[in-house]
């Protein structure tokens, strides 16, 4: 069963469908079409929560859907829960270009 779900190849998130625990190794069905990905899950994920697919640096625009959604606040490693303790909405980056 796949547990995470990314719309897009190039998207740097994908959406946990089931509640997911450190040290699992996931799947990633990307709805787009082409082999899964897959990515080590290095703390507790909820259903309906985002994991980065790779690592993502302080100040990196965040893609989800192919699109531009937030701009990451620290350095956050593949695997790890991505939420607002990590991410700003690109809403609130006034001035700034994704």
């Amino acid at each position: 069963m796949r547990k995470l779900v990314a719309h897009k190849r190039e998207d740097h998130v994908a959406v946990a469908v089931t509640d997911l625990a450190p040290g699992e190794e996931v799947e990633v069905a990307v709805l787009e079409g082409g082999s899964p990905l897959r990515v080590f899950i290095c703390e507790p994920i909820p259903l309906g929560h985002k994991v980065a697919l790779r690592d993502i640096g302080e100040g990196d625009i965040v893609r989800e859907y192919g699109e531009a959604i937030g701009r990451a606040t620290r350095p956050i490693p593949a695997g790890a829960h991505v939420h607002t303790h990590n991410l700003r909405s690109l809403r609130w980056d006034f001035g700034r270009k994704a």
